[in-house]
């Protein structure tokens, strides 16, 4: 989904917002079924590794970003910064809260358990983006993430 400012005015909505709006709603009442394969399907789906799914992890991509995923560090050390070989940082977020066209995400990691069905695990590494920095949000596979 590409958000593309140019001909907007401040009144004009944010479809990056809009889409995150949807996600938001439908993580908070998960379901069980499943739709068409979108960003903005109706339902988070269950798919053939969980039966429940309770998140619809995204991707962003910021305007200056020059094609690459916007990352973060997935703790809380503020020494962190990603691109550097220290760091362990991941571009997979999950969306906790939307005010306007700021949105609250959840950095997701990889699940470190090889034999789990569930490709995410919960961070408590959080941040906010204006969403006017962002021009594409990808959508993944709908799953399950614990303690979320």
């Amino acid at each position: 989904m590409s958000n593309n400012n140019s001909n907007q005015g401040s009144t004009c909505p944010n479809c990056v917002a809009e889409i995150l709006s949807v996600i938001l709603v439908l993580q908070q009442n998960a379901c069980p079924e499943s739709c068409l394969d979108s960003c903005d399907r109706p339902m988070l789906g269950g798919g053939p590794n969980c039966l429940i799914c309770n998140t619809r992890p995204v991707m962003l991509y910021t305007c200056c970003g020059n094609g690459t995923p916007w990352s973060m560090p997935i703790t809380k050390d503020s020494t962190a910064t990603c691109g550097e070989a220290s760091a362990t940082c991941s571009s997979v977020f999950r969306v906790e809260k939307l005010e306007g066209n700021c949105a609250t995400f959840r950095v997701l990691a990889d699940n470190p358990d090889t034999n789990s069905l569930n490709p995410y695990v919960a961070t408590n590494s959080f941040f906010t983006m204006n969403l006017d920095c962002c021009c594409v949000c990808r959508c993944l596979t709908d799953t399950y993430v614990e303690c979320v």
